[in-house]
């Protein structure tokens, strides 16, 4: 299961599950088989990475930086994905999808 842009991961640093990360780009680097690999840091404030990583690193595969362990774990939902809402005819040339307003909701 390839890792790619808008994937999830967990980052282990030193063998301990260190933070989340949204994979925001990864673009070939000048040296061959190497990628860099944007990380939006899910920790507050957000933060930035931008690492240099080969394809088994981006997939999960143990690497090191100045000699401490790391590696990055693809998160997958245990929920299955939502199924895309066909759109509803209206007579028209134009179709609409169902809109439910949160504003609209009753209050408890």
């Amino acid at each position: 299961m390839a890792t790619t842009i808008n994937d999830i991961v967990l980052v282990h640093i030193d063998n301990k599950p260190a933070f989340h990360a949204r994979i925001e780009d990864i673009s070939p680097d000048a040296k061959p088989g190497w990628w860099q690999v944007k990380l939006l840091v899910l920790t507050v404030p957000l933060q930035v990475y931008n690492w240099i990583l080969d394809e088994s690193q981006v997939n999960g595969a143990p690497f090191t930086m100045s000699g401490t362990p790391i590696m990055l774990e693809k998160i997958v939902s245990p929920e299955p994905p939502l199924k895309p809402v066909p759109p509803v005819d209206n007579g028209g040339s134009q179709k609409k999808g169902n809109v439910v307003s949160l504003f609209d909701r009753k209050k408890n």
